[in-house]
């Protein structure tokens, strides 16, 4: 089989491939300088007054530094496109080239035919909460962030479909089936949704046959006599929780599991439920008939049979059984005709993410993958193989996990980079949103304070409690507008201390003089957030490529309204 990316051409929004050469000379270099500024990536800003953060800065900077504006921290520092740098004071050579490494490294987030700083794209121009590029029956229930999200990847789904000749989706990570929906319904694709969470399992297909019911009624007004044909659009939910450690038969195997959820059956109220209802049994052999799946068999050929929940459960010689000349799959048919078929994932959680584009690389049938990342930090490490709120993968007794089964780094180059390393809040902080931050910074808005606040209230703690570091204290409402005294009364009380511990004013008062270093720190490590990105996304794309598949990194997204706004795409040809 031979691999081959699509042509620049068939995709215009696709940015320049990188060469395997630029790709591992820009990997050294994206280490090299992490390394060097890890102590800013890896510091919390809560800690900024105990660890005395200020003072780990060169000498240089800090006096510099010190006195900008917010707006001034905005254009000078975090926003790369401003060109009319109006500096107050002479900056450090070594500043500057910071800032300048710091640009030059991390991928471009704006698309070529992007619109600039606009707050939100221009399809909600006219209505802020409605796209103009969506239709209607895909915007219920769905904020406008994942309307722009779903229409701009489902259309990238359907050229991947378009080119690889295939009809079948698998949406991993579907959550209440927006992506799944549009999918199905809006671009007649075959879909095979799954998610771990039963609850959103159960939403999916409530929204499901709530569309199906908003057709009937189009169907109605424009008296068509035909009955919708959702026979061969409606979608199949699969609930289930996708094993990091498991092959991909078990993976493929999991998709023909029996007990997914019945979508598109719910009967609806409304004067014409019984026409509604055999519209949908037109296509119930669509849906009910779980024991085959759609990425197992085509919709002429489905097995009637349904497996019991004991025979779903794959043993580990099962799990770890190498497919031969045609074997069977798990739902009867033989592996030789298993259709082809596209993964996508949708801001698929740490792990996941990297589990996709290795089920994408070893198994056959996968043609194509569209992968967009998010909570990098709870991507499983060496040095942190458990994250924070991750569901530990069963473990083999006795086994180390291999450097293969992290989720970073994936590539064997970058593995073998001296400080490749990335912390977990390194990572964290590769999350958040610096076109947010800079918007704020330019507004001067009051919730600037928020990190000094809890900064402040972090020095009390430990003082109090020094075994108590980087407390959880939940989002206290509208922390911004409150006096600092009662922003501790509260958080105090949330993790265990009196409300009433006294706070010396003249304390309070030095601290909260000191917010404007405590936004200029912030403001220096959201500065390297976009690198560490670059450097998470740069080890998949090196991945592929040692797996003989060229891919690229697409800025999909308006990054000013959905920050993880990269899509890493990739497609196998045969020939």
């Amino acid at each position: 089989m031979s691999v081959k990316l699509l042509a620049a051409k068939d995709l215009e929004m696709f940015t320049s491939s990188l060469s395997t050469e630029q790709q591992r000379d820009l990997a050294k270099r994206l280490t090299t300088f992490l390394s060097q500024y890890s102590h800013v990536s890896d510091s919390y800003i809560i800690e900024f007054f105990t660890e005395d953060l200020w003072h780990t800065l060169p000498n240089t900077w800090q006096p510099v530094l010190q006195d900008l504006s917010y707006p001034q921290i905005a254009d000078l520092l975090l926003d790369a496109a401003h060109t009319d740098k109006r500096y107050p004071s002479v900056w450090p050579l070594s500043l500057l080239a910071f800032r300048a490494t710091a640009h030059a490294l991390a991928f471009p987030r704006e698309c070529r035919r992007g619109r600039g700083t606009a707050e939100k794209p221009e399809e909600f121009l006219h209505n802020q909460s409605q796209s103009a590029l969506l239709g209607h029956i895909f915007r219920k229930h769905v904020k406008p962030k994942k309307q722009h999200e779903i229409r701009k990847l489902g259309s990238l789904v359907k050229q991947l479909c378009d080119q690889t000749d295939c009809n079948s989706v698998v949406d991993v990570g579907s959550g209440q089936g927006h992506l799944t929906r549009f999918l199905s319904f809006g671009l007649r694709l075959s879909v095979t949704a799954i998610e771990a969470d039963h609850t959103l399992v159960a939403m999916a297909s409530k929204f499901d046959g709530q569309l199906l019911w908003a057709l009937e009624k189009e169907r109605q007004k424009k008296n068509c006599s035909s009955p919708v044909p959702v026979s061969q659009s409606c979608p199949r939910h699969v609930a289930g929780w996708v094993n990091p450690k498991a092959s991909w038969e078990a993976f493929i195997k999991q998709l023909s599991v029996s007990d997914c959820v019945d979508d598109g059956l719910p009967t609806p109220s409304g004067p014409s439920k019984k026409r509604l209802r055999g519209c949908e049994l037109q296509g119930a052999s669509h849906v009910v008939q779980t024991s085959s799946c759609r990425v197992c068999t085509d919709s002429e050929s489905r097995s009637q049979d349904s497996e019991s929940s004991s025979q779903r459960q794959l043993s580990k010689s099962e799990s770890e059984e190498e497919p031969s000349a045609g074997k069977r799959c798990s739902c009867g048919e033989n592996s030789q005709r298993h259709p082809d078929f596209v993964l996508t994932g949708l801001h698929a959680c740490g792990d996941l993410s990297a589990t996709l584009l290795r089920h994408f690389v070893s198994c056959p049938y996968v043609r194509g993958i569209t992968s967009v990342a998010c909570c990098y930090m709870k991507i499983t490490t060496k040095e942190n193989p458990a994250p924070p709120g991750v569901v530990a993968a069963p473990q083999t007794p006795g086994r180390e996990a291999l450097p293969s089964e992290f989720g970073y780094p994936m590539s064997s180059w970058v593995g073998g980079l001296p400080g490749h390393q990335l912390s977990y809040k390194a990572r964290e902080g590769a999350c958040h949103a610096a076109e947010d931050y800079t918007r704020r910074l330019r507004e001067e808005s009051e919730l600037l304070r928020t990190h000094c606040y809890r900064a402040m209230l972090e020095t009390f703690i430990r003082e109090t409690r020094p075994d108590l570091r980087r407390a959880g204290i939940q989002t206290i409402k509208k922390a911004h507008l409150l006096p600092f005294t009662e922003y501790a009364r509260l958080g105090l009380a949330r993790v265990g201390l009196p409300p009433g511990l006294p706070l010396a004013p003249q304390r309070v008062e030095a601290m909260l003089k000191q917010q404007r270093r405590v936004v200029v720190y912030f403001s220096l490590a959201l500065l390297l957030a976009p690198v560490v990105e670059t450097l998470v996304l740069l080890d998949r794309m090196i991945y592929l490529q040692e797996n003989g598949v060229d891919s690229q990194l697409v800025p999909l997204f308006d990054p000013n309204f959905s920050p993880r706004n990269f899509v890493l795409v990739a497609l196998k040809v045969r020939g």
